[in-house]
Protein backbone atom coordinates (compact mmCIF):
# COMPACT_ATOMS: atom_id res chain seq x y z
CA UNK A 1 0.00 0.00 0.00
CA UNK A 2 1.38 3.48 -0.70
CA UNK A 3 -0.12 6.75 -0.46
CA UNK A 4 1.11 10.01 -2.06
CA UNK A 5 -0.04 13.59 -0.94
CA UNK A 6 1.59 17.27 -2.34
CA UNK A 7 1.02 20.26 -0.68
CA UNK A 8 -2.46 19.04 1.14
CA UNK A 9 -4.29 22.25 1.17
CA UNK A 10 -5.84 23.74 4.47
CA UNK A 11 -8.75 25.91 3.44
CA UNK A 12 -11.75 27.50 5.49
CA UNK A 13 -15.21 25.16 5.47
CA UNK A 14 -17.18 26.44 3.00
CA UNK A 15 -21.22 26.33 2.73
CA UNK A 16 -22.72 23.66 1.17
CA UNK A 17 -25.48 26.02 -0.20
CA UNK A 18 -23.09 27.94 -2.12
CA UNK A 19 -23.56 24.55 -4.33
CA UNK A 20 -27.25 24.24 -4.30
CA UNK A 21 -27.64 27.77 -5.12
CA UNK A 22 -26.51 27.17 -8.65
CA UNK A 23 -28.11 26.58 -12.23
CA UNK A 24 -26.94 25.53 -15.46
CA UNK A 25 -26.44 28.20 -18.04
CA UNK A 26 -28.32 27.73 -21.32
CA UNK A 27 -31.48 25.72 -23.02
CA UNK A 28 -31.75 22.08 -21.85
CA UNK A 29 -30.30 19.43 -24.56
CA UNK A 30 -32.70 16.80 -25.38
CA UNK A 31 -31.45 13.59 -24.90
CA UNK A 32 -30.89 11.33 -28.48
CA UNK A 33 -33.21 8.90 -29.46
CA UNK A 34 -31.68 5.53 -28.73
CA UNK A 35 -29.54 3.80 -31.11
CA UNK A 36 -30.18 0.39 -29.76
CA UNK A 37 -28.65 -1.74 -26.92
CA UNK A 38 -25.12 -1.78 -25.72
CA UNK A 39 -22.73 -3.45 -28.48
CA UNK A 40 -20.28 -6.69 -27.07
CA UNK A 41 -17.23 -5.86 -26.74
CA UNK A 42 -13.84 -7.31 -25.39
CA UNK A 43 -13.62 -5.51 -22.27
CA UNK A 44 -9.99 -6.51 -20.12
CA UNK A 45 -10.38 -4.49 -17.29
CA UNK A 46 -13.04 -2.11 -15.99
CA UNK A 47 -12.54 1.29 -14.07
CA UNK A 48 -15.10 3.51 -12.65
CA UNK A 49 -14.40 7.56 -12.26
CA UNK A 50 -16.87 10.60 -11.42
CA UNK A 51 -16.84 14.33 -10.57
CA UNK A 52 -19.34 15.46 -7.54
CA UNK A 53 -22.27 13.16 -6.83
CA UNK A 54 -20.50 11.14 -9.58
CA UNK A 55 -17.28 10.96 -7.62
CA UNK A 56 -19.39 9.67 -4.89
CA UNK A 57 -21.21 7.15 -6.57
CA UNK A 58 -17.84 6.00 -8.31
CA UNK A 59 -16.58 5.32 -4.92
CA UNK A 60 -20.06 3.51 -3.90
CA UNK A 61 -19.39 1.66 -6.95
CA UNK A 62 -15.47 0.52 -6.19
CA UNK A 63 -16.43 -0.23 -2.35
CA UNK A 64 -19.69 -2.13 -3.26
CA UNK A 65 -18.53 -4.06 -6.47
CA UNK A 66 -14.77 -4.21 -5.80
CA UNK A 67 -14.59 -7.73 -7.80
CA UNK A 68 -16.00 -5.83 -10.91
CA UNK A 69 -13.65 -2.46 -10.98
CA UNK A 70 -10.13 -2.41 -10.85
CA UNK A 71 -9.55 1.09 -10.04
CA UNK A 72 -11.62 4.16 -8.98
CA UNK A 73 -10.99 8.06 -9.95
CA UNK A 74 -12.61 10.32 -7.31
CA UNK A 75 -12.98 13.82 -8.36
CA UNK A 76 -14.61 16.14 -6.17
CA UNK A 77 -16.04 14.35 -3.60
CA UNK A 78 -15.49 11.85 -0.11
CA UNK A 79 -15.49 8.06 1.60
CA UNK A 80 -18.11 6.17 0.96
CA UNK A 81 -21.28 6.12 2.21
CA UNK A 82 -20.45 9.44 2.83
CA UNK A 83 -24.63 10.92 3.12
CA UNK A 84 -25.16 7.94 5.49
CA UNK A 85 -28.64 7.73 4.36
CA UNK A 86 -29.61 11.75 4.54
CA UNK A 87 -28.42 14.52 2.45
CA UNK A 88 -28.15 16.32 6.35
CA UNK A 89 -25.69 13.74 7.27
CA UNK A 90 -23.13 15.15 4.84
CA UNK A 91 -22.97 18.00 6.75
CA UNK A 92 -21.03 15.71 9.24
CA UNK A 93 -19.23 13.82 6.66
CA UNK A 94 -17.87 16.95 4.92
CA UNK A 95 -15.97 17.60 8.42
CA UNK A 96 -14.13 14.91 7.74
CA UNK A 97 -15.82 13.03 10.90
CA UNK A 98 -17.00 9.82 11.10
CA UNK A 99 -14.54 8.02 8.94
CA UNK A 100 -13.89 5.30 11.06
CA UNK A 101 -17.19 4.90 11.34
CA UNK A 102 -17.73 4.22 7.67
CA UNK A 103 -14.74 1.67 7.49
CA UNK A 104 -16.52 -0.36 10.05
CA UNK A 105 -20.10 -0.29 8.47
CA UNK A 106 -17.92 -1.43 5.41
CA UNK A 107 -16.77 -4.46 7.36
CA UNK A 108 -19.90 -4.94 8.13
CA UNK A 109 -21.67 -4.80 4.96
CA UNK A 110 -18.90 -6.88 3.40
CA UNK A 111 -19.18 -9.57 6.32
CA UNK A 112 -23.05 -10.16 5.69
CA UNK A 113 -22.47 -9.61 1.79
CA UNK A 114 -24.29 -6.86 1.15
CA UNK A 115 -21.14 -5.57 -0.49
CA UNK A 116 -18.10 -7.50 -2.20
CA UNK A 117 -15.20 -7.97 0.72
CA UNK A 118 -13.71 -5.31 1.48
CA UNK A 119 -9.84 -7.10 0.84
CA UNK A 120 -10.38 -6.74 -2.71
CA UNK A 121 -9.46 -3.01 -2.41
CA UNK A 122 -6.04 -3.94 -1.16
CA UNK A 123 -3.20 -2.81 -4.04
CA UNK A 124 -5.82 -1.36 -6.13
CA UNK A 125 -4.93 2.06 -7.55
CA UNK A 126 -7.17 5.09 -6.66
CA UNK A 127 -6.91 8.39 -8.49
CA UNK A 128 -8.23 11.28 -5.76
CA UNK A 129 -8.59 14.81 -6.93
CA UNK A 130 -9.67 18.01 -4.81
CA UNK A 131 -9.76 21.51 -5.30
CA UNK A 132 -8.14 23.90 -2.64
CA UNK A 133 -10.87 26.60 -3.57
CA UNK A 134 -14.23 24.20 -4.01
CA UNK A 135 -16.66 25.87 -2.11
CA UNK A 136 -18.80 22.32 -1.96
CA UNK A 137 -16.85 19.51 -0.41
CA UNK A 138 -13.91 21.01 1.35
CA UNK A 139 -10.57 19.31 2.11
CA UNK A 140 -11.34 17.30 5.02
CA UNK A 141 -13.67 15.42 3.53
CA UNK A 142 -11.83 14.89 0.98
CA UNK A 143 -9.10 13.89 2.61
CA UNK A 144 -11.41 11.15 4.94
CA UNK A 145 -12.18 9.41 1.35
CA UNK A 146 -8.22 8.92 1.07
CA UNK A 147 -7.87 8.06 4.60
CA UNK A 148 -10.93 5.37 3.94
CA UNK A 149 -9.29 3.83 1.19
CA UNK A 150 -5.79 3.92 2.48
CA UNK A 151 -7.22 2.23 5.61
CA UNK A 152 -8.43 -1.10 3.53
CA UNK A 153 -5.01 -0.87 1.57
CA UNK A 154 -5.83 1.05 -1.86
CA UNK A 155 -2.85 2.37 -3.22
CA UNK A 156 -4.23 5.67 -3.34
CA UNK A 157 -2.59 9.10 -5.53
CA UNK A 158 -3.72 12.04 -4.38
CA UNK A 159 -3.91 15.80 -6.22
CA UNK A 160 -4.88 18.24 -4.15
CA UNK A 161 -2.86 21.40 -4.67
CA UNK A 162 -4.60 23.11 -7.89
CA UNK A 163 -6.57 25.92 -6.95
CA UNK A 164 -9.64 24.66 -8.30
CA UNK A 165 -13.54 25.38 -7.95
CA UNK A 166 -15.96 22.52 -7.56
CA UNK A 167 -15.71 20.96 -10.83
CA UNK A 168 -14.01 18.38 -13.40
CA UNK A 169 -10.33 19.49 -14.34
CA UNK A 170 -9.77 19.05 -18.21
CA UNK A 171 -7.05 20.92 -20.39
CA UNK A 172 -10.02 21.25 -22.19
CA UNK A 173 -11.93 22.89 -19.70
CA UNK A 174 -13.53 26.45 -21.11
CA UNK A 175 -14.15 27.33 -17.21
CA UNK A 176 -11.50 29.16 -15.18
CA UNK A 177 -9.72 26.99 -12.33
CA UNK A 178 -10.72 28.84 -9.62
CA UNK A 179 -14.56 29.01 -10.48
CA UNK A 180 -17.51 26.93 -9.62
CA UNK A 181 -20.28 27.40 -12.98
CA UNK A 182 -21.50 25.74 -15.48
CA UNK A 183 -20.21 23.09 -17.22
CA UNK A 184 -18.17 22.68 -14.15
CA UNK A 185 -15.92 21.90 -16.77
CA UNK A 186 -12.69 23.67 -15.89
CA UNK A 187 -9.09 24.12 -17.00
CA UNK A 188 -5.97 24.38 -14.65
CA UNK A 189 -3.45 24.03 -17.14
CA UNK A 190 -2.46 20.09 -16.17
CA UNK A 191 -3.50 16.96 -17.03
CA UNK A 192 -5.35 15.50 -13.90
CA UNK A 193 -6.62 12.75 -16.62
CA UNK A 194 -3.26 11.81 -17.68
CA UNK A 195 -2.36 11.38 -14.35
CA UNK A 196 -5.25 8.95 -13.01
CA UNK A 197 -4.90 6.93 -16.07
CA UNK A 198 -1.29 6.36 -15.36
CA UNK A 199 -2.16 5.79 -11.84
CA UNK A 200 -4.94 3.06 -12.99
CA UNK A 201 -2.68 1.61 -16.48
CA UNK A 202 1.08 2.40 -14.92
CA UNK A 203 2.02 4.77 -18.14
CA UNK A 204 -0.46 5.67 -21.20
CA UNK A 205 0.10 6.90 -24.71
CA UNK A 206 -0.36 10.78 -25.28
CA UNK A 207 -3.95 11.94 -25.63
CA UNK A 208 -5.40 12.55 -29.33
CA UNK A 209 -5.42 16.22 -29.93
CA UNK A 210 -7.17 16.29 -33.51
CA UNK A 211 -10.28 15.24 -34.43
CA UNK A 212 -11.76 12.58 -32.53
CA UNK A 213 -11.18 8.99 -33.77
CA UNK A 214 -14.08 7.12 -31.85
CA UNK A 215 -18.27 7.73 -32.07
CA UNK A 216 -20.24 9.21 -29.86
CA UNK A 217 -23.12 7.43 -29.65
CA UNK A 218 -26.50 7.07 -27.46
CA UNK A 219 -28.03 3.70 -26.26
CA UNK A 220 -31.19 2.98 -23.97
CA UNK A 221 -30.85 2.55 -20.60
CA UNK A 222 -33.97 1.57 -19.66
CA UNK A 223 -33.17 -2.28 -20.68
CA UNK A 224 -30.25 -2.69 -17.88
CA UNK A 225 -32.66 -0.59 -15.23
CA UNK A 226 -34.31 -2.79 -12.84
CA UNK A 227 -37.71 -3.31 -13.30
CA UNK A 228 -37.36 -2.00 -17.41
CA UNK A 229 -37.72 2.09 -16.35
CA UNK A 230 -34.58 4.10 -15.76
CA UNK A 231 -36.71 7.48 -15.10
CA UNK A 232 -38.26 5.45 -11.89
CA UNK A 233 -34.67 5.87 -10.54
CA UNK A 234 -34.02 9.30 -11.81
CA UNK A 235 -31.75 8.31 -14.70
CA UNK A 236 -32.41 8.79 -18.02
CA UNK A 237 -33.93 6.89 -20.99
CA UNK A 238 -30.63 7.21 -22.92
CA UNK A 239 -26.83 7.09 -22.04
CA UNK A 240 -23.45 7.86 -23.67
CA UNK A 241 -20.51 5.56 -25.06
CA UNK A 242 -17.86 6.49 -26.68
CA UNK A 243 -16.19 3.75 -28.44
CA UNK A 244 -12.40 4.07 -30.61
CA UNK A 245 -12.57 1.99 -33.76
CA UNK A 246 -9.60 -0.72 -32.47
CA UNK A 247 -12.15 -1.35 -29.98
CA UNK A 248 -15.34 -1.25 -32.01
CA UNK A 249 -13.29 -4.22 -34.40
CA UNK A 250 -12.52 -6.65 -31.42
CA UNK A 251 -9.50 -5.29 -30.13
CA UNK A 252 -9.09 -6.07 -26.18
CA UNK A 253 -9.65 -2.92 -24.68
CA UNK A 254 -10.11 -1.34 -20.68
CA UNK A 255 -13.78 -0.11 -20.34
CA UNK A 256 -13.82 3.32 -18.43
CA UNK A 257 -17.39 4.02 -16.18
CA UNK A 258 -17.45 8.18 -16.33
CA UNK A 259 -19.95 9.27 -13.91
CA UNK A 260 -21.07 13.45 -14.15
CA UNK A 261 -21.95 15.55 -11.81
CA UNK A 262 -25.00 17.60 -10.23
CA UNK A 263 -26.34 20.18 -13.11
CA UNK A 264 -24.33 18.55 -15.63
CA UNK A 265 -26.15 15.54 -17.31
CA UNK A 266 -27.04 15.50 -21.01
CA UNK A 267 -29.99 17.05 -19.90
CA UNK A 268 -28.46 20.31 -19.20
CA UNK A 269 -25.21 19.95 -21.10
CA UNK A 270 -25.46 17.47 -23.92
CA UNK A 271 -22.74 15.91 -24.87
CA UNK A 272 -19.74 18.48 -22.69
CA UNK A 273 -18.56 16.35 -20.42
CA UNK A 274 -17.68 13.57 -23.10
CA UNK A 275 -16.46 16.37 -25.48
CA UNK A 276 -14.23 18.14 -22.82
CA UNK A 277 -13.87 16.17 -20.17
CA UNK A 278 -10.52 14.50 -21.72
CA UNK A 279 -11.27 10.99 -21.59
CA UNK A 280 -12.29 9.89 -24.93
CA UNK A 281 -8.72 12.08 -26.41
CA UNK A 282 -7.24 9.06 -24.08
CA UNK A 283 -9.51 6.33 -25.86
CA UNK A 284 -8.87 7.52 -28.85
CA UNK A 285 -4.94 6.38 -28.23
CA UNK A 286 -5.04 3.88 -25.21
CA UNK A 287 -7.75 1.38 -26.41
CA UNK A 288 -10.81 2.55 -23.97
CA UNK A 289 -14.30 2.30 -24.29
CA UNK A 290 -15.70 5.30 -21.93
CA UNK A 291 -19.57 4.63 -20.54
CA UNK A 292 -21.17 7.93 -19.63
CA UNK A 293 -24.45 6.88 -17.71
CA UNK A 294 -26.75 9.42 -17.08
CA UNK A 295 -29.06 10.87 -14.57
CA UNK A 296 -31.54 13.16 -15.05
CA UNK A 297 -33.86 16.04 -12.68
CA UNK A 298 -36.85 14.56 -11.26
CA UNK A 299 -39.42 16.46 -9.04
CA UNK A 300 -41.24 13.81 -8.02
CA UNK A 301 -40.43 10.13 -6.71
CA UNK A 302 -37.79 9.84 -6.57
CA UNK A 303 -36.84 13.47 -5.35
CA UNK A 304 -33.78 14.51 -7.03
CA UNK A 305 -34.23 18.38 -8.93
CA UNK A 306 -30.21 18.89 -10.09
CA UNK A 307 -30.15 15.06 -11.50
CA UNK A 308 -27.63 13.83 -9.06
CA UNK A 309 -26.16 10.24 -8.68
CA UNK A 310 -27.87 8.82 -5.36
CA UNK A 311 -25.01 8.87 -2.71
CA UNK A 312 -27.56 10.12 0.61
CA UNK A 313 -30.46 7.41 -0.41
CA UNK A 314 -33.28 9.12 -2.16
CA UNK A 315 -34.02 6.14 -4.09
CA UNK A 316 -33.99 3.67 -1.09
CA UNK A 317 -32.40 2.71 1.67
CA UNK A 318 -30.03 0.43 -0.12
CA UNK A 319 -28.86 3.13 -2.24
CA UNK A 320 -24.93 2.03 -1.74
CA UNK A 321 -25.05 -1.37 -1.26
CA UNK A 322 -25.25 -4.56 -4.05
CA UNK A 323 -29.18 -4.45 -4.99
CA UNK A 324 -29.00 -0.44 -4.94
CA UNK A 325 -31.20 0.45 -8.27
CA UNK A 326 -28.61 2.81 -9.91
CA UNK A 327 -25.39 1.08 -9.16
CA UNK A 328 -27.43 -2.16 -10.45
CA UNK A 329 -27.78 -0.79 -13.44
CA UNK A 330 -24.80 0.48 -14.13
CA UNK A 331 -23.31 -2.28 -13.46
CA UNK A 332 -25.72 -4.44 -15.37
CA UNK A 333 -24.60 -1.78 -18.55
CA UNK A 334 -20.79 -2.52 -17.46
CA UNK A 335 -21.52 -6.58 -18.07
CA UNK A 336 -23.32 -6.28 -21.05
CA UNK A 337 -20.09 -4.34 -22.42
CA UNK A 338 -18.23 -7.38 -21.24
CA UNK A 339 -17.14 -5.65 -17.96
Amino acid sequence: MRFRSLNTAARALAALGAALALTAAGPAAPARAATGPLPDLNITGTYVTGVSSGGFMATQLQVAYSATFDGAGIVAAGPYDCGQGHVIEFVTCDLGLGVHGLEQQAEDWASQGRIDPVSNLRGKPVYTYHGYLDPVVNPLVSRAGVDFYVHFGADVAYHDWDPAGHSWPTPDGVVPCALTLPPFLNNCHDDPEREMLTAWLGGVAPRNTGAPKGTLTYFDQNAYAPGGSARALSMDSTGQLYVPPACADGAPCKLVVALHGCLSAQQLLGTAFAEKGNLDTYADTNHLVVLYPQAVSSVWQPVNPQGCWDWFGYTGSDYAVRSAPQMTAIVTMVHALGG
